[in-house]
């Protein structure tokens, strides 16, 4: 197409591997809630009972793919029974109505269901029909339930979690619940339905750890990245980047633009400063007047870190030193002392410019490890050679 440039891509394998919709085959360390969902809604099937689940926990903790991976397992396990499950998810931000709500349930058995012309009792009582005719057990996720909590108020929750009360006695169909939210239940449902769920069916995710993100963007690698792209620093490094927010999302996020900035360059492999571009694209970068409210030497050292991080993921405080050295040398300024490079460094850290920490994988012994994380380390040092007037002096 005239006015476009399209770079034969060499980094990313499968683009869709990497979206935000996307759930694996297996879920990276989220066994232990998904077979906790398992046991609740399991009798749902081998009784015909009605079960309810809330599943909790902050942005990227894996709410929603592990409430969509439940779903295709278990409508597979059902089948093994000889027994037919489906399942409805709603994402209760853009169906935040109940009629919006219940037309998206409906969708699953009438595609074309008129969007208007029926009252929510009469929706429900329509799904009840489809459930019977079919010999289904049904299973909703509301996702971001609080939404519609709030916005349309607790009479269709309750109604859904007390669905079965009116079924045809004798009959296995039934309807089950996954409620999802970042919101602690007790903090949203009301009294009457939030008698209907037992506290043991309320899971929490935790967030995920660094070495918990780090096995989930390997994980993503193998199924996106072509072979030999993406080396077990980089994973490390992205991980190290996402773990202050333990958000799964961000660290997926993170690699992906790290590879659309390696194929972009027309790289082989995603380096550290591709990694870097992609954190300064996903939120904020080091702001000039952090650099500004740095003095002479401080500048100096971070100067040094920049311009030794162009082709690193890490280094060591040893390493830093001596590029500081070497800043201070071009400048015609005189270094400071170990005792007094480290107060730079701990500066730098609390302002939030460097990363600071302790070795992990692949290095030898306990030693103290600097990271870049925020900002590519050549724009750093360009806005740096701003401040400080552009020209080193020359000697």
């Amino acid at each position: 197409m005239a006015g476009f440039e399209e770079k034969p891509q060499r980094i990313i394998s499968d683009a869709g591997k990497l979206d935000f919709d996307y759930v694996p085959e297996k879920l990276v360390h989220r066994d232990e809630p998904l077979n906790r969902i398992f046991s609740v809604l399991k009798s749902s099937v081998e009784d015909g009972m009605n079960q309810k689940v809330a599943i909790t926990g902050s942005v990227g903790t894996g709410k929603s793919s592990l409430s969509k991976r439940f779903c295709l397992d278990f409508q597979d396990w059902a089948r093994e029974k000889g027994q037919r499950v489906e399942f409805a998810i709603v994402n209760c931000r853009s169906r935040s109505t109940a009629s919006g709500t219940m037309l998206k349930i409906l969708e699953r058995f009438q595609p074309n269901f008129p969007d208007r012309g029926f009252s929510t009792a009469e929706m429900l009582e329509i799904l009840r029909k489809d459930l019977v005719k079919g010999s289904v057990h049904l299973v909703v996720v509301l996702d971001e339930v609080n939404v519609l909590v709030k916005k349309a108020g607790p009479d269709l929750l309750y109604s859904l979690s007390r669905f079965d009360e009116e079924r045809v006695t004798g009959s296995r169909h039934s309807l089950s619940l996954i409620l999802v939210s970042q919101q602690p239940v007790n903090e949203f449902l009301d009294a009457a339905t939030l008698s209907t769920l037992k506290r043991t069916n309320q899971i929490v995710l935790d967030k995920y750890s660094r070495e918990e993100l780090a096995d989930i963007v390997s994980q993503r690698v193998e199924l996106a990245f072509f072979p030999g792209t993406v080396d077990t620093d980089i994973v490390e490094f992205i991980a190290d980047i996402s773990a202050e927010f333990g958000d799964a999302r961000l660290a997926i996020e993170l690699l992906e633009n790290a590879g659309r900035s390696a194929n972009d360059e027309g790289l082989d492999f995603v380096g550290p400063e591709n990694v870097r571009a992609a954190k300064a694209m996903t939120y904020s970068v080091v702001t000039e007047s952090k650099l500004n409210a740095l003095g002479e030497q401080q500048r100096l050292a971070l100067l040094g870190i920049s311009r030794m991080m162009r082709k690193k993921a890490f280094a060591t405080t040893g390493e830093a030193e001596k590029a500081y050295a070497l800043a201070c040398e071009e400048f015609g300024r005189k270094p400071r002392g170990h005792t007094q490079f480290w107060e730079y460094l701990q500066t730098l850290g609390d302002a939030g410019i460097v990363g600071l920490g302790m070795s992990g994988k692949g290095m030898v012994g306990k030693t103290s490890i600097i990271t870049l994380p925020d900002i590519p380390s050549k724009i750093l040092e360009n806005k740096l050679l701003q401040i400080m007037g552009k020209v080193p002096v020359k000697k």
